[in-house]
């Protein structure tokens, strides 16, 4: 069973996904774009649930535009994977497969029957990739997970919001797009290891990833600071507690970023500001002064952009060669020149949606690059084209497991 032929430097890649929603849903996405053959494993009778997240294309519309963008690129096909017979169709999937991707709670897998002693018993070089709520071991380990629970017990939450205000989550599904993109790094260090690593083990193994970890892990220096002097970081706003001035700014009709951590962007900011003389302020000599007195100083850099717009603060920052930027919504990044020099945005077309609009393959490659075919696929389209083309199933057998709710 053969990967499905595609451009990108993955192609000749097959990925298995039995995970659905949003860090292992991400992950493939990812891993398609740059050209994987993705066989994406949902319930015969209860879809990934983000088929049914808005925003929706109208309101009278039930296509999710949540399930186009991620699951776009992706072959899609049905198996009960609590049946007998859809842990056959399953292990028929990965004999060739290079990588599989699961989210069930730990054990729910083994139950089954499909845990990666049994799947990599079928397949030795297969690397098979676990996401969970709290990893496989631990005494929460058998809890469930969602990303929300992971902000809070990283660290993320208690630190994010203004010092005023109660710990603030993100707006985005953070924890579970940041194991996402650990979970891609992670089982490309095995690939590599499989491969080339040390003349190629030949051998596949297990990656472990939680919702919880990868966050903590971004963290740097906190855990040496705990441990060495008992500190704590407190929440700072847009401030970073590490460097200054690094904030969000008010101008005449809307807010600039602006950061400044090196001392040539300091006295560049100041000199765009006409407040040279605070360059040898002992109050903001350097870094370490600036953290301490940042309430003073931005007070100062905001009192000038108040009076101005945010294209002509932006400019007079900039032709200083100060580091800003707009804040921007989605309508802007539409407009934005930048964006369109990038064609950070392309158009696919849709047999339900017509044309529609979706983020490019992000990193962009000069010999091999992603590409977007199409956008998310319907429940169970590639049924037939899998099942019977690829696995080789007889004909009777595939409309019997249909009847039988298997697929």
């Amino acid at each position: 069973m053969e990967a499905k032929r595609r451009d990108g430097p993955l192609d000749g890649l097959r990925v298995i996904d039995c995970s659905g929603m949003i860090s292992g849903g991400f992950a493939t996405t990812q891993l398609a774009d740059f050209g994987a053959d993705v066989i994406m494993v949902e319930h015969p009778e209860n879809p990934d649930p983000i088929r049914e997240w808005p925003p929706f294309d109208d309101e009278e519309s039930d296509i999710s535009l949540w399930w186009k963008s991620i699951g776009r690129n992706k072959r899609c096909v049905t198996i009960d994977l609590s049946t007998a017979e859809g842990a056959v169709l399953v292990t028929d999937l990965v004999e060739e497969a290079d990588l599989f991707f699961e989210n069930f709670r730990p054990g729910t897998m083994e139950r089954w029957g499909l845990g990666p002693d049994s799947l990599r018993a079928e397949n030795e070089e297969l690397i098979y990739v676990r996401l969970s709520g709290y990893g496989q071991t631990g005494p929460r380990s058998h809890k469930p997970g969602f990303g929300t629970v992971a902000e809070g017990i990283s660290g993320w939450a208690h630190v994010n919001g203004f010092p005023d205000s109660e710990p603030l989550l993100p707006p985005i599904s953070l924890a579970d797009l940041t194991a996402a993109q650990f979970a891609i790094q992670a089982a490309m260090f095995a690939i590599i290891e499989r491969d080339i690593g040390r003349g190629g083990s030949g051998k596949g193994q297990v990656i472990d990833v939680s919702l919880y970890e990868p966050l903590f892990r971004l963290f740097l220096g906190d855990v040496e600071a705990y441990d060495r002097n008992d500190r704590v970081r407190d929440r700072t706003g847009n401030r970073h507690p590490s460097a200054s001035p690094r904030n969000v700014y008010e101008t005449a009709d809307g807010y600039i970023t602006l950061s400044a951590s090196s001392q040539q962007i300091f006295e560049n900011v100041m000199q765009a500001i006409g407040r040279e003389e605070l360059i040898t302020d002992p109050r903001f000599a350097d870094n370490d002064k600036r953290v301490e007195n940042v309430q003073e100083l931005d007070e100062i850099i905001e009192s000038w952009t108040r009076q101005r717009s945010t294209e002509e603060a932006i400019d007079v920052m900039e032709a200083h060669d100060a580091i800003v930027g707009p804040v921007y919504d989605i309508a802007d990044i539409f407009e934005d020149e930048q964006y369109q020099a990038r064609e950070d945005i392309v158009t696919v077309d849709d047999p339900t949606l017509g044309s529609v609009k979706t983020p490019a393959v992000t990193p962009k490659f000069s010999r091999t690059p992603g590409s977007v075919e199409h956008a998310g696929p319907r429940h169970g389209q590639h049924n037939e084209r899998v099942f019977l083309d690829e696995v080789g199933l007889p004909e009777s057998e595939f409309e019997q497991l249909r009847e039988d709710g298997v697929i």
